[in-house]
């Protein structure tokens, strides 16, 4: 599996508002490192869960068994 890497990147894709609930100590540590690497902590967020689905072995497993 490749390391997740964060990146900058121009936000140019329509996104829609969707609200989530997350523990106090992962939001303080997903701030922290938003902020070290000047982006926003949504543009993070979005590229973790991006990072996730793209890495899913479950989504592998899906793969096989359709085909």
């Amino acid at each position: 599996m490749k390391e997740f890497e964060p990146y900058k990147k121009p936000t140019s894709i329509e996104k829609v508002v969707a609200t989530i609930r997350i523990d106090n100590t992962m939001l303080e540590e997903i701030d922290k490192l938003a902020n070290e690497i000047d982006i926003s902590r949504n543009e993070l967020i979005n590229q973790c869960i991006r990072y996730a689905l793209d890495n899913l072995k479950l989504k592998d497993k899906i793969q096989k068994e359709n085909g």
